[in-house]
């Protein structure tokens, strides 16, 4: 029961987080860009849907090791990130260029 609410609480900072990212930050929504910024080492942080695809998503990951870039796995799937991020579309993925006033790069813990 309390793991349950914690994960919905976290889940909830998370968006509140990237709402914020939306609207004062910098970002690129899509895998093309993506990669993009990670080859132009720009990206600060990486999220990536729940049923993002493994190879897609690994390749992500590589880029994001080299590049030495924080990636997120977030709880939902690719319609759950768009509307996270205040789209009516699907996002796989996303990069925060610049975080504008929120402290989402410092709040996820990075999987390296």
């Amino acid at each position: 029961m309390v793991a349950a609410q914690k994960t919905k609480k976290t889940h909830e900072s998370i968006n509140n987080r990237l709402a914020l990212v939306m609207k004062s930050g910098k970002y690129t929504l899509g895998y093309k860009t993506v990669l993009k910024t990670l080859r132009s080492s720009k990206g600060k942080l990486i999220i990536i849907a729940n049923n993002c695809p493994p190879l897609r998503k690994s390749e992500i990951e590589y880029y994001a090791m080299l590049c030495k870039v924080g990636v997120h796995h977030y709880n939902g799937n690719n319609v759950d990130l768009g509307t996270a991020c205040g789209k009516y579309f699907r996002v796989c993925c996303l990069s925060i260029i610049d975080p504008g006033d929120s402290d989402i790069i410092k709040s996820m813990p990075s999987d390296h």
